[in-house]
């Protein structure tokens, strides 16, 4: 089983981005239905593993709040261009979130994630270079902001690899609650 935590965006965000998915030659788009926030990716794990990370991860305590996209990015350059993404305003909650999530992630038994942490919603996936129409997109999806959303939970998620798009499903949901008492 592959895991990862995320945010889930709402359903009119997901139509926003869906409507930005267009244009780049050779683009993989992600189904807006795909669409998500990655706090952390796990990997591969067994069912013994999975429950040791549910019950972790349902220890997390952090209030609810709000989050806006904005901006659009790329991983990689030129003709090793993997990725378009969009990003999000800076947000302390988020990190903070994303801080707790790591720790519990790595007290259930799973190895520190080596990467920095960068908030973004993958839009489309490359197998070869979009060329010069990538600067083109940029430029036409320059000002692509969202309204804030609120964030009320955040969710366990298996992937299915194979022909296609990953199917992702949903395996938990923990609730973000006021950490006033």
């Amino acid at each position: 089983m592959r895991l990862f935590v995320a945010l889930a965006l709402p359903e009119n965000l997901a139509e926003q981005l869906e409507r930005m998915c267009s244009g780049l030659p050779g683009a993989n788009w992600v189904p807006p239905e795909n669409f998500h926030l990655t706090l952390r990716f796990i990997g591969a794990c067994d069912g013994h593993e999975a429950g040791d990370l549910d019950a972790a991860l349902s220890t997390v305590k952090a209030a609810p709040f709000d989050l806006s996209l904005t901006g659009l990015g790329q991983f990689g350059e030129g003709r090793r261009t993997r990725s378009v993404w969009a990003g999000t305003q800076p947000s302390d909650e988020l990190s903070a979130l994303q801080s707790r999530v790591e720790r519990v992630v790595q007290t259930a038994g799973f190895e520190p994630e080596s990467r920095k942490f960068h908030p973004h919603v993958t839009l489309a996936r490359f197998g070869s270079s979009p060329g010069g129409k990538l600067r083109t997109y940029f430029a036409q999806h320059a000002l692509f902001r969202t309204l804030p959303f609120r964030v009320t939970e955040f969710h366990l998620y298996s992937s299915e690899l194979g022909k296609g798009p990953p199917m992702y499903r949903r395996e938990a949901t923990y609730p973000l609650e006021s950490l006033e008492a």
